[in-house]
């Protein structure tokens, strides 16, 4: 990426929210500290990290992903909408400095697939990519209300392993933070295999059911 291994941060932690690389995140500022926040990074290079903050454990996640800043509106009284992409994602090493906002020293992380084949990612991605469209079938036949994916729904594995830790709510939902730390692709592919296959199958228990005690 032409990037030091290695830099400081400005770090924002959110509760429950896990960024994945290219999702889009639009946020209010409005805390004086991240107003402070906003105006740096908006004099460098744009970016900063959004991590996750768990409320009940009063702790925040040692993986985040980068956001770049892509709209920034700042209203009259200095609160500012702003409209971020998650770039790379990065690890803590430590925390260099509390005030006024927190900033962290990185390192980016990337998944290394070396350990599995263009075949074997490809199959994966083919297999989530089909229980991904039962899911959501199944779920439209449910809810009697037809739905649809994306038209551009990426097709490359690791970039669907992505848009699905950070699309799918349920069940996939309280595992987006080990889906994110993850550095496997195939690994990434196959757990979520696992969610959704689990979920499919009961989308389709609910749905025998439904059209069985469906009144004639």
């Amino acid at each position: 990426m032409g990037e030091l291994a290695v830099r400081e941060l400005p770090l924002f932690p959110l509760p429950d929210v896990v960024l994945f690389p290219q999702e889009v995140l639009p946020l209010h500022i409005f805390e004086p500290r991240y107003r402070m926040l906003l105006r740096t990074v908006m004099d460098e290079d744009r970016r900063f990290g959004v991590i996750r903050w768990d409320p009940q454990s009063q702790s925040m996640a040692d993986v985040g992903c980068c956001a770049e800043i892509l709209h920034c509106q700042t209203q009259e009284d200095d609160r500012s909408n702003i409209v971020t992409m998650g770039q790379q994602r990065f690890r803590v090493l430590d925390i260099v400095r509390e005030a006024p906002y927190r900033v962290g020293l990185v390192s980016w992380i990337e998944d290394d697939d070396g350990v599995s084949s263009v075949d074997e990612l490809d199959q994966l991605a083919k297999d989530v990519d089909q229980a991904l469209r039962d899911v959501v079938e199944l779920t439209g036949k449910l809810v009697g209300k037809p739905t649809s994916l994306p038209a551009d729904l990426p097709d490359l594995p690791r970039e669907l392993s992505f848009w699905i830790g950070a699309h799918l709510g349920g069940p996939v939902a309280e595992h987006q933070q080990a889906l994110l730390e993850l550095t496997d692709t195939a690994e990434r592919l196959r757990q979520e295999y696992e969610l959704l296959d689990h979920t499919r199958r009961q989308l389709a228990a609910r749905t025998v059911l439904k059209d069985t005690f469906q009144p004639q």
